[in-house]
C-alpha cells in the first residue's frame, strides 16, 4: 500500500514540551511528500527522537497542527490511531522486539496484524531475513541475538509490509559499515517504490550515500533546511514492484 499523490505529512507551527519544562521543539513546520527520502540530523539533545515520536504518533504536540494522510491527527480519536500506525514502519533505537517471539515471528508480526494468510507469510519473511543476513537465525529469540542482529530484525519487521512511511531512529548504529550500507540500500529501494523515508542519524558520512536525499537539521529544537527539503517536493522515479 502506498499513499496517494499529495502531501503525506504536514507540520504547521508545532511545539512540544514535556510537562511544564521549556519546549524541546519550537515552531516546527514542514511537508513530506510520497517518494521523498529525508535525513534528520542534529547534535545529541537537539530533539530528533522527539520529532520522530510525533511522526509515528507516539506523542501529541503541545501546540500546532499535524496532518497525516489528509487527516488532522491531533484531533483524531484514539480508536482510529491503530489504523494510521499500520501505515507506518518504525525502527526504534532500542529495537522493541517481542522477546518471546523468534526472529521469523517478529518480522512476520506486521503481516499477521494486516491479516495476511499464514501460507503467504513464509516466502516474504524468509526472503527479508535472508536479505539482512539472518537466514540462519530465523528461530532465534531476541535475547540470543547480538545488538546488530536485533537491529536487523527490527529493520526487517519495519519494512516487510512496505509501509506508506518509514521512520528510523539511528537504524545503522549497531551494525558494521558494510551492513549499514546494505540496509541503507534497502531503505532506498523501498523509497523508490513510493514509501516516504525519514532516517534520523548523527553519522554525517551516511548523508552522502543517498545522492537524492534531502536533509532536515535540528538545532536546539528548531529546524533548518540546508537542502530545500522543506520547500520542494522530491524528484523521484518509482521502480518496479520487484525492486526489493
Amino acid at each position: 500500500m502506498t499513499a496517494a499523490q499529495g502531501d503525506i505529512v504536514t507540520f504547521d507551527n508545532v511545539g512540544l514540551r514535556y510537562g511544564t519544562d521549556k519546549e524541546v521543539l519550537s515552531d516546527i513546520s514542514f511537508t513530506l511528500y510520497p517518494g521523498s527520502f529525508y535525513f534528520l540530523t542534529g547534535a545529541s539533545g537537539a530533539g530528533k527522537t522527539s520529532l520522530l515520536k510525533l511522526l509515528y504518533l507516539a506523542q501529541r504536540p503541545s501546540r500546532g497542527m499535524i496532518r497525516m494522510f489528509g487527516t488532522d491527527v491531533i484531533t483524531l480519536p484514539r480508536a482510529r490511531l491503530p489504523g494510521f500506525r499500520r501505515r507506518l514502519g518504525v525502527v526504534f533505537q532500542d529495537f522493541r522486539l517481542v522477546p518471546h517471539l523468534s526472529a521469523f515471528d517478529n518480522v512476520a508480526l506486521p503481516l499477521r496484524v494486516a491479516g495476511v494468510r499464514e501460507a503467504d507469510l513464509e516466502k516474504p519473511v524468509s526472503d527479508m531475513l535472508d536479505w539482512v543476513g539472518l537466514s540462519h537465525r530465523t528461530d532465534a529469540r531476541p535475547a540470543t541475538l547480538s545488538g546488530g542482529e536485533q537491529q536487523r530484525v527490527a529493520i526487517a519487521r519495519a519494512v516487510i509490509g512496505r509501509p506508506d512511511m518509514l521512520v528510523a531512529d539511528e537504524p545503522t548504529g549497531n551494525v558494521d559499515p558494510e551492513m549499514a550500507l546494505k540496509l541503507l540500500r534497502l531503505f532506498e529501494a523501498l523509497n523508490r517504490l513510493g514509501t516516504t523515508v525519514v532516517v534520523a542519524t548523527h553519522d554525517v558520512h551516511l548523508l552522502r550515500k543517498v545522492p537524492d536525499s534531502l536533509i532536515m537539521r535540528l538545532d536546539k529544537g528548531r529546524l533548518s533546511d540546508p537542502t530545500g527539503a522543506l520547500r520542494f517536493p522530491p524528484r523521484r522515479t518509482v521502480l518496479r514492484e520487484d525492486a526489493l
